[in-house]
């Protein structure tokens, strides 16, 4: 009976490799993340497209090249997050917490901004065209 399928034997189905688990771990475009806890988290080159972010926990997260176009990050903390080189054209970030974000070349073209707090955040060479700012908001590098 060796040669017969089984589905409850782990042996007859193909194995993903690591570059394909790492690749899915990556893919979350259009994730319902809303208050989660992601802290820390290594999201680098993540795929979080019109991802719901909103009141999610991202304090210290690295998302270094991260898509977030059209992402909902209201009211999430980003505080300390990096967000280096991130596209995060169209993302909703009303009442975000970035205090101390690295936002360093990210692309916040048409970001919704408002009533966001970046103080101590890092702006050097991000692209805020068309961004809907805080109110009284100036960048002082």
């Amino acid at each position: 009976m060796s040669g017969r399928f089984n589905p409850d034997n782990p042996n007859h189905w193909p194995q993903p490799t690591d570059a394909d688990m790492r690749r899915a771990a990556k893919d979350l475009s259009g994730a319902k993340l809303s208050y989660a806890d992601l802290s820390g988290a290594d999201l680098n080159n993540a795929d979080l497209n019109h991802a719901s972010l909103n009141h999610a926990i991202l304090r210290g997260a690295i998302l270094r090249n991260a898509i977030l176009r059209g992402a909902n990050l209201s009211d999430a903390y980003l505080d300390g997050a990096y967000l280096i080189d991130a596209d995060l054209r169209g993302a909703i970030l009303i009442n975000a917490n970035l205090r101390g974000a690295n936002l360093i070349g990210a692309k916040l073209i048409d970001a919704n901004l408002s009533r966001a707090d970046l103080s101590g955040a890092d702006l050097s060479g991000a692209d805020l065209t068309g961004a809907e700012m805080p109110k009284g908001w100036r960048y002082e590098p």
